[in-house]
């Protein structure tokens, strides 16, 4: 399959073509063709899909967790029943290889429903003792929550958005990117499908003008967004007009920690994870990768090889490890900063170019890079480049390595390789990042809150974190007694 059917908008329980009579073309990166034309939403899609989601709030939001719970777990069933036709979708629309897609994106979506499921029914407030009177909180919906999705993980970011949202008693409307359209609306259509009613789950395709009517929503109360730092500065400007509620999840710099005392095997592993899963389009990679100078030889010559054997070609091909970027103007961006590299004098030690043999010949694919610097200073050290590029830096010494891994304005994550269990967390809690790996590398189960620091971003995802930012508090006092008063 090369082309796929119009893909439409999602408002009100069922599929809808849009107002604005506009449709864009979603290609494929793999081939550079088109993949599917895409419904358009323009303001008056935007201003359909939020009173739909506003007119299912009341219900939905007075049904018991419990309730909300069953149709999230149904939701999650149906969309593993469904993994193989969505994940191939999925490569299709994001050029990601079917050697991940079929394990990782559509399954840890419905890990999310599922977790956030069991969460929906525990929901509650507290009681407050206060003698002759007493006191209780109320977790109440925030109302209607739009969600703004990225395009590396379609399926799994609207899933990370929806879940905790539905759960605490929401509804959504949900704009995915408009490089990757196609996905959401299977969550939507698995949600629908489960028994969610009408209007609890909205889809609007859409670039800047359809995300500007649905962050500025005056009937949008919480805004979660996926991005890069510049989207979600300007998110944020639109949310203050009316004080909305706000999650931002940007972009990062991540280091990685190498001590000497490492196990170098599982160091590189996690390094290769770091840098070249989902051909590095990933915002939490560990692209600055410090190595102890002790270490720095035998690290390079354990991992070379092993990036050599990567297989870059038909993300449809299940032997294939590096898929293609997402558009011939982000390959672009990518090879700028390769070329930007060679000229401030960083030194390649491997990749750095296009990859056009056989099926890669008109797709959007740069083979794994590696680069070696000796100035932190570098852009390519310094800027978030989203693609398949590495950077090592060699250091000598605990303090020197924390400082410089802490010399950026992201703190998405970071992540060390040490067998010295006192240094392991001495590090950890020094290293300014949302997460921190110890001797492993961006895993990120539900179960844990993710999220970032410094400019990587506001509020946290997934764990129970989440109920927080999808929440408000209600405080209830209530008299037992008379009321006392100084007025005769």
């Amino acid at each position: 399959m090369t082309t796929l059917d119009t893909v439409p908008l999602w408002i009100d329980g069922r599929a809808a073509d849009a107002r604005s009579g506009r449709t864009f073309v979603t290609e494929n990166p793999a081939t550079g063709r088109p993949l599917a034309d895409v419904q358009e939403a323009g303001p008056e899609d935007v201003d359909a899909a939020v009173a739909a989601a506003r007119a299912a709030f009341p219900a939905w939001s007075r049904m018991t967790g419990t309730e909300r719970g069953r149709i999230l777990h149904r939701a999650a069933q149906i969309l593993r029943s469904r993994n193989d036709a969505i994940a191939r979708l999925e490569v299709l629309d994001t050029g990601k290889p079917i050697s991940e897609a079929s394990v990782v994106d559509v399954v840890s979506g419905a890990d999310c429903l599922e977790f956030f499921a069991g969460v929906a029914p525990t929901i509650a407030g507290e009681h407050i003792d206060l003698g002759g009177a007493f006191a209780y909180t109320r977790r109440e919906p925030l109302g209607v929550c739009a969600g703004i999705g990225a395009w590396n993980y379609p399926i799994q970011i609207a899933c990370w958005k929806a879940a905790p949202a539905l759960a605490c008693g929401n509804t959504m409307v949900f704009k995915p990117s408009e490089t990757t359209p196609v996905t959401a609306i299977e969550l939507a259509r698995a949600l629908a499908d489960a028994g969610a009613p009408p209007g609890v789950f909205n889809v609007v395709q859409g670039g800047a003008e359809t995300g500007q009517a649905l962050v500025g929503h005056e009937r949008v109360a919480k805004v979660s967004l996926t991005g890069s730092v510049p989207t979600g500065r300007r998110a944020m400007a639109a949310a203050a007009a009316t004080l909305k509620h706000v999650t931002m999840e940007l972009g990062g710099k991540s280091p990685l920690l190498v001590f000497e005392d490492a196990d170098i095997d599982n160091a590189v592993s996690a390094a290769l994870n770091g840098n070249f899963y989902t051909q590095g389009e990933i915002c939490s990679n560990g692209t600055r990768v410090f190595l102890h100078r002790r270490i720095r030889d035998a690290f390079v010559d354990a991992m070379l090889p092993r990036v050599r054997r990567m297989r870059v070609g038909d993300p449809l091909d299940p032997a294939t490890t590096i898929g293609a970027l997402i558009s011939r103007a982000h390959m672009e961006k990518v090879l700028g900063y390769v070329e930007l590299g060679l000229k401030e004098g960083a030194r390649l030690l491997c990749g750095g170019a296009r990859v056009t043999d056989g099926a890669c010949a008109d797709g959007w694919f740069v083979a794994p890079t590696v680069f070696e610097v000796q100035d932190d200073s570098l852009a390519i050290a310094r800027e978030e480049i989203f693609g398949p590029v590495m950077t090592l830096l060699v250091f000598d010494d605990e303090d020197e390595a924390v400082v410089r891994a802490n010399a950026t304005p992201f703190g998405l994550a970071a992540g060390l390789f040490t067998r010295d269990l006192a240094r392991a967390h001495r590090v950890a809690a020094r290293l300014e990042a949302g997460t921190v790996w110890i001797n492993d590398y961006n895993l990120t189960p539900v179960e844990m809150p993710f999220g970032g620091v410094k400019q990587s971003g506001l509020g946290r995802e997934n764990g129970l974190a989440a109920i927080e930012h999808y929440t408000q508090r209600k405080s209830v006092f209530v008299q037992l007694g008379d009321v006392a008063t100084p007025f005769a």
